[in-house]
Protein backbone atom coordinates (compact mmCIF):
# COMPACT_ATOMS: atom_id res chain seq x y z
CA UNK A 1 0.00 0.00 0.00
CA UNK A 2 1.40 3.08 -0.81
CA UNK A 3 1.91 5.80 1.54
CA UNK A 4 0.91 9.22 1.57
CA UNK A 5 2.80 12.21 3.11
CA UNK A 6 0.24 14.95 4.15
CA UNK A 7 0.49 18.48 6.45
CA UNK A 8 -0.44 17.40 10.09
CA UNK A 9 -2.65 20.56 10.01
CA UNK A 10 -4.86 18.60 7.38
CA UNK A 11 -5.28 15.75 9.91
CA UNK A 12 -6.17 17.95 12.97
CA UNK A 13 -2.94 18.94 14.39
CA UNK A 14 -2.94 22.04 16.01
CA UNK A 15 0.82 22.91 14.23
CA UNK A 16 -0.35 26.02 12.33
CA UNK A 17 1.11 29.42 13.07
CA UNK A 18 -1.78 30.48 15.73
CA UNK A 19 -1.81 26.77 16.96
CA UNK A 20 -4.74 25.94 15.00
CA UNK A 21 -5.34 22.97 12.61
CA UNK A 22 -7.21 23.20 8.91
CA UNK A 23 -8.88 19.58 9.28
CA UNK A 24 -10.66 17.95 6.75
CA UNK A 25 -13.55 16.06 6.86
CA UNK A 26 -13.39 14.10 3.34
CA UNK A 27 -14.22 10.48 2.31
CA UNK A 28 -10.88 9.83 0.57
CA UNK A 29 -8.56 11.24 3.95
CA UNK A 30 -11.10 8.94 6.18
CA UNK A 31 -10.49 6.13 3.91
CA UNK A 32 -6.45 6.35 4.11
CA UNK A 33 -6.34 6.91 6.97
CA UNK A 34 -8.16 3.68 7.97
CA UNK A 35 -6.02 1.81 5.91
CA UNK A 36 -2.95 3.27 7.35
CA UNK A 37 -1.48 4.91 4.42
CA UNK A 38 -1.43 8.80 6.27
CA UNK A 39 1.93 10.08 6.78
CA UNK A 40 1.74 13.44 8.97
CA UNK A 41 4.10 16.47 9.20
CA UNK A 42 4.59 19.95 9.91
CA UNK A 43 8.16 21.09 8.27
CA UNK A 44 7.89 23.85 10.71
CA UNK A 45 7.31 22.51 13.53
CA UNK A 46 9.39 19.46 12.76
CA UNK A 47 12.31 22.30 12.05
CA UNK A 48 11.93 22.99 15.64
CA UNK A 49 9.34 26.28 15.35
CA UNK A 50 7.13 26.88 18.06
CA UNK A 51 3.14 26.80 18.07
CA UNK A 52 1.58 29.58 18.09
CA UNK A 53 4.09 32.07 16.37
CA UNK A 54 3.91 35.06 14.41
CA UNK A 55 2.98 34.38 10.76
CA UNK A 56 5.78 34.19 7.98
CA UNK A 57 5.78 34.76 4.43
CA UNK A 58 8.05 34.23 1.69
CA UNK A 59 9.65 37.87 1.02
CA UNK A 60 8.85 40.15 -2.49
CA UNK A 61 6.85 37.95 -4.54
CA UNK A 62 9.07 35.11 -4.61
CA UNK A 63 8.79 31.91 -3.76
CA UNK A 64 10.22 28.23 -2.63
CA UNK A 65 12.08 27.16 -5.44
CA UNK A 66 13.77 30.91 -5.29
CA UNK A 67 14.36 29.98 -1.11
CA UNK A 68 16.20 26.85 -2.46
CA UNK A 69 18.43 28.84 -4.85
CA UNK A 70 19.32 31.00 -1.98
CA UNK A 71 17.50 34.35 -3.79
CA UNK A 72 14.87 34.87 -0.82
CA UNK A 73 13.99 34.65 2.70
CA UNK A 74 10.96 33.98 5.16
CA UNK A 75 10.67 36.20 7.35
CA UNK A 76 8.21 36.51 10.34
CA UNK A 77 6.01 39.49 11.04
CA UNK A 78 8.62 40.89 13.31
CA UNK A 79 11.29 40.81 10.29
CA UNK A 80 12.70 37.30 12.02
CA UNK A 81 14.71 35.50 9.39
CA UNK A 82 13.42 31.77 9.53
CA UNK A 83 14.37 30.70 6.18
CA UNK A 84 17.11 28.40 8.00
CA UNK A 85 14.11 26.82 9.45
CA UNK A 86 11.72 26.47 6.57
CA UNK A 87 14.75 25.05 4.62
CA UNK A 88 15.32 22.59 7.41
CA UNK A 89 11.28 21.55 7.91
CA UNK A 90 11.43 21.05 4.10
CA UNK A 91 14.56 18.60 3.98
CA UNK A 92 13.27 17.22 6.71
CA UNK A 93 9.90 16.67 5.20
CA UNK A 94 11.89 14.79 2.39
CA UNK A 95 13.50 12.30 3.62
CA UNK A 96 10.54 11.18 5.89
CA UNK A 97 9.27 10.73 2.40
CA UNK A 98 12.34 8.81 0.73
CA UNK A 99 12.26 6.56 4.06
CA UNK A 100 8.85 5.75 3.32
CA UNK A 101 9.38 5.83 -0.43
CA UNK A 102 6.26 7.90 -1.18
CA UNK A 103 5.60 9.30 -4.04
CA UNK A 104 2.67 11.55 -2.92
CA UNK A 105 2.48 14.59 -0.87
CA UNK A 106 -0.84 16.47 0.18
CA UNK A 107 0.11 19.80 1.70
CA UNK A 108 -1.79 22.52 2.78
CA UNK A 109 -2.38 25.64 0.16
CA UNK A 110 -0.64 29.14 0.42
CA UNK A 111 1.25 27.85 3.57
CA UNK A 112 5.18 29.42 2.57
CA UNK A 113 6.49 25.70 3.29
CA UNK A 114 3.42 23.70 2.19
CA UNK A 115 1.86 25.48 -0.98
CA UNK A 116 1.90 23.88 -4.25
CA UNK A 117 0.32 26.27 -6.56
CA UNK A 118 -0.02 29.74 -4.54
CA UNK A 119 1.35 31.34 -1.10
CA UNK A 120 1.44 34.63 0.62
CA UNK A 121 3.36 37.38 -1.35
CA UNK A 122 5.27 38.35 1.41
CA UNK A 123 3.02 41.22 2.35
CA UNK A 124 1.11 40.00 5.34
CA UNK A 125 -2.06 41.10 3.75
CA UNK A 126 -3.70 37.82 2.85
CA UNK A 127 -2.82 38.44 -0.86
CA UNK A 128 -1.41 35.43 -2.60
CA UNK A 129 0.51 34.71 -5.77
CA UNK A 130 1.09 32.02 -7.99
CA UNK A 131 3.85 29.63 -6.35
CA UNK A 132 5.37 26.50 -4.25
CA UNK A 133 6.00 27.36 -0.77
CA UNK A 134 9.71 25.60 -0.12
CA UNK A 135 8.95 22.21 1.16
CA UNK A 136 6.46 21.66 -2.08
CA UNK A 137 9.27 22.51 -3.92
CA UNK A 138 11.75 20.35 -2.60
CA UNK A 139 9.25 17.46 -2.72
CA UNK A 140 9.04 18.49 -6.62
CA UNK A 141 12.75 18.51 -7.14
CA UNK A 142 12.58 14.87 -5.53
CA UNK A 143 9.85 13.57 -8.02
CA UNK A 144 7.27 13.47 -5.20
CA UNK A 145 4.08 14.50 -6.53
CA UNK A 146 2.41 17.65 -4.60
CA UNK A 147 -1.12 18.08 -4.11
CA UNK A 148 -2.71 20.38 -2.42
CA UNK A 149 -6.21 19.99 -0.18
CA UNK A 150 -8.31 20.98 -2.86
CA UNK A 151 -6.82 17.94 -5.03
CA UNK A 152 -8.01 14.99 -3.17
CA UNK A 153 -9.71 13.34 -6.08
CA UNK A 154 -6.52 14.06 -8.29
CA UNK A 155 -4.31 12.33 -5.86
CA UNK A 156 -6.38 9.39 -5.72
CA UNK A 157 -6.19 9.23 -9.61
CA UNK A 158 -2.30 9.90 -9.49
CA UNK A 159 -2.52 7.08 -6.94
CA UNK A 160 -4.56 4.38 -8.47
CA UNK A 161 -2.03 4.72 -11.99
CA UNK A 162 0.83 4.41 -9.54
CA UNK A 163 -0.53 1.46 -7.94
CA UNK A 164 -1.89 -0.01 -11.17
Amino acid sequence: MTPILISACLLGQPVRYDHSHKQMDHELLRRWRKEGRLIPICPEVAAGLPTPRPPAEIQNKRNGEDILHFQARIVDQHHNDLTTFFMSGAQLALELAQHHQTPIAILKESSPSCGSSRIYDGSFTGSTISGMGVTAALLTRHHIRVFNEHQLEEAAVFLAHYEA
